[in-house]
């Protein structure tokens, strides 16, 4: 039985019922991998933690033949991996920091993980990214190495700053927190703002319509931009911890990579092709870094 057809069967609730028991067996997997290697190498434990929470969820796509089970994935195990590594933390790492950290974190886990919810239409649905992917080598290789570990290895880059922050980081609290701060909530505002203009936009739109108001008037990925802002925020908070973890850039470097050199073509190449008018749009609007709107030539 193919993965629509369980969805056919179970319908949204249903869909949502096995959502929650796959990502409460990957969250205890990857605890429990985390704990076994143990909070003396953090770094190892919060990757390895990724990695086995990933292949659990891989398990459950597979069994439901949909690659979308793992959509979910990047924004509920870093507040849950933030929370592993706070509780590991050394006697004089500040306890603000932990706090600040945390609470960006969970800010932004909780309001992309509610906004994947509100739009998610069920078992029955995959991501057509995905459905073009597995066109290009044995679907459940491409489902393993594009559609769950590579988007699990950018996070685990990303996610590498909490262990300064929130293990190591013996720094005390100062501007560059704040900063960060500033950023991870003002990023996840963005994208709150980003995603409502959009979802208000379906409701009304035209066949072939392109979005071309309210922030996606100085941006085509505002939502992306966002996204890109809230793993800055991490780094900051990382290096304002222990500057010598400067090198833990190679996360937000890896996002920016991710979206321009994969997420962004991939969906500007879509509306090319199903709305006329997204040439124009896309001349006049940068990818992501926002500029005033330009008017239609």
């Amino acid at each position: 039985m193919t993965g629509r057809g369980i969805g056919g069967r179970l319908g949204r609730p249903g869909g949502f019922a096995v959502i929650v028991v796959a990502y409460a067996t990957a969250l205890a997997g990857g605890w429990a991998v985390a704990e076994l290697v143990g909070a003396e190498h953090p770094v190892p434990a919060l990757g390895l933690g990724y990695l086995a929470s990933a292949l659990v969820i891989f398990v459950w796509s597979t069994a439901v033949d949909n690659g979308s089970m793992f959509d979910a994935w990047w924004s509920v195990l870093p507040p849950f991996a933030a929370v592993w590594l706070a509780a590991a933390h050394g006697p004089d790492v500040p306890g603000l920091r932990i706090v600040l950290v945390l609470v960006v974190v969970w800010v932004w886990g909780v309001r992309l993980t509610s906004n994947w919810a509100r739009d998610w239409p069920g078992l029955d649905h995959e991501d057509w990214r995905y459905l073009e992917l597995y066109g290009k080598g044995p679907k459940i290789v491409v489902s393993l190495t594009s559609v769950h570990l590579f988007p699990c290895v950018v996070v685990f880059l990303g996610s590498l700053p909490l262990v300064p922050a929130l293990v190591e980081g013996t720094r005390p609290v100062g501007v560059l927190d704040w900063v960060a701060a500033v950023v991870g909530v003002g990023a996840a505002l963005l994208e709150f703002v980003a995603d409502e203009q959009m979802r208000r936009f379906r409701r009304v739109r035209t066949p072939g319509q392109v979005m071309d108001r309210g922030l996606w008037a100085w941006s085509r990925h505002p939502n992306y931009l966002g996204e890109i802002l809230f793993w800055v925020s991490v780094w900051l908070f990382g290096v304002a911890a222990a500057p010598s973890w400067w090198w833990t850039l190679v996360g937000p470097l890896a996002m920016v990579g991710m979206f321009l050199g994969a997420s962004i073509p991939m969906l500007d190449q879509r509306s090319r092709e199903r709305r006329p008018e997204f040439a124009a749009y896309a001349d006049r609007t940068p990818a992501l870094v926002p500029r005033p709107p330009r008017r239609p030539r």
